[in-house]
């Protein structure tokens, strides 16, 4: 596939939510794009993993690992005092697990494309915002251009924060977030307290397209059953999962990820 032929489906944070995969590859489907990528934290959640992974698994695409996936794969005995990951590894196979841990943290698809799942050395670190005790705030163009000086794809992909933005930089790279297809918004408490959300409920992924015009970059939001999955959500006894995915806004309570006595 040469740049000028490119048109990529991106997908990113899918956390269990197969309501919302399923309604995000149908769209995929109708507009009849044919090469989709994974940006990673594909199965944590008080959801519907195991469904989610199978419908995964069938698809042929390039895959990175998020931060949501290495907790699922490296977690032993502390899932005891952490329910929603003791859930998700108890729905998952062998098979299921292999798969998860064969994806590498980073990747190049394309020729044009750099996958991570957070930043570049940390995938449990934002790349295009902050937090701070202030709040959260968007990284500069300089300090972007700093940080991706090594990279030498055109386009880097990046998810992990569930909020949809795409930079463009001064030194002609192209930064991609398509938010989360399955998770519009949540509370962490690392490195500071702070939220992230979408403000609406869809689930959300992107297009990329190299045309004449150069790089193109089209924001999807689909509608799907989110009431369905907010109601498998309340049944796992998380119901800030259920408020954020019926709503894609969030309130301090329990981190989205934390192993812990209260946590997970």
């Amino acid at each position: 596939m040469s740049p000028a032929e490119i048109e990529v489906a991106v997908i990113s944070d899918i956390h269990g939510n197969r309501w919302a995969l399923e309604a995000v590859l149908e769209d995929i489907d109708r507009r009849d794009i044919r090469e989709i990528v994974s940006l990673g934290d594909s199965l944590y959640g008080p959801l519907a993993p195991a469904e989610t992974a199978d419908m995964l698994m069938g698809l042929d695409m390039p895959t990175v690992r998020g931060n949501e996936d290495r907790l699922v794969t490296e977690a032993k005995d502390e899932t005891a005092n952490a329910p929603t990951l003791s859930y998700v590894r108890g729905q998952l196979t062998q098979a299921h697990l292999e798969w998860l841990t064969g994806s590498e943290r980073t990747a190049i698809a394309y020729k044009s494309f750099y996958l991570c799942h957070g930043s570049l050395d940390h995938d449990d670190e934002y790349m295009l915002c902050e937090v701070s005790e202030d709040g959260v705030r968007a990284r500069d163009a300089e300090t972007l251009m700093a940080m991706l000086r090594s990279i030498r794809q055109p386009v880097l992909l990046c998810g992990h924060d569930h909020v949809a933005r795409t930079v463009r930089l001064p030194d002609g790279k192209l930064i991609v977030n398509p938010g989360s297809v399955g998770l519009p918004a949540y509370y962490d408490d690392v490195p500071y307290p702070h939220v992230m959300e979408a403000g609406t409920p869809e689930a959300r992924y992107s297009i990329v397209r190299c045309g004449q015009a150069g790089w193109q970059v089209e924001n999807v939001a689909v509608r799907y059953n989110w009431e369905a999955a907010a109601t498998v959500a309340r049944n796992n006894e998380r119901a800030d999962w259920a408020q954020w995915l019926q709503s894609g806004r969030a309130s301090p309570g329990t981190p989205l990820g934390r192993i812990g006595m209260n946590g997970a």
